[in-house]
């Protein structure tokens, strides 16, 4: 039950801070990135403030032996850089600036019950369950040995 409110009250927190930064208007979030056009530099503000806020408490957190709720922190390994990775984030950045959203701001828009909104959420989770059958199908099968026995 502490974890569901812990993820609860987290997720409520995100959603207000991405509301009252602005992230949740794809019109001010394409407008940040129009660099050579009419760029608006205020999401600039709010992400420098993120950084700031993420610099301090990150430090702060990682020195408890683990977080409140679990055994360990679940932090990602892996440093190295390839094609999937750079792939993705290109595909990601495009994305945010043809629709103005990123997923989290999308799925906090779903409150305003705007259509936009909801074809983006819809076509966004279509590309997640397409993501999925491609990976399914790009993995390599390995050959059952004749002997094997049955699975149960």
């Amino acid at each position: 039950m502490n974890v569901l409110l812990a993820a609860f009250l987290s997720g409520a927190i995100f959603a207000c801070g991405l509301a009252v930064g602005g992230m949740t208007q794809p019109a001010k979030v394409t407008a940040f990135l129009d660099i050579a056009g009419n760029w608006d530099p205020s999401l600039a503000f709010v992400m420098m403030g993120a950084i700031m806020v993420h610099a301090v408490l990150y430090r702060a957190i990682r020195r408890r032996p683990s977080p409140l709720f679990a055994a360990a922190f679940a932090l990602p390994v892996r440093t190295d850089l390839d094609a999937r990775l750079i792939g993705g984030a290109a595909l990601f950045g495009v994305g945010w600036g043809l629709g103005g959203f990123c997923p989290g701001p999308a799925v906090t828009s779903l409150a305003s019950g705007r259509e936009p909104v909801l074809i983006f959420v819809i076509a966004m989770l279509a590309g997640m369950y397409l993501y999925r059958i491609v990976e399914r199908l790009s993995v390599p099968r390995s050959p059952v040995p004749q002997n094997a026995p049955a699975s149960a």
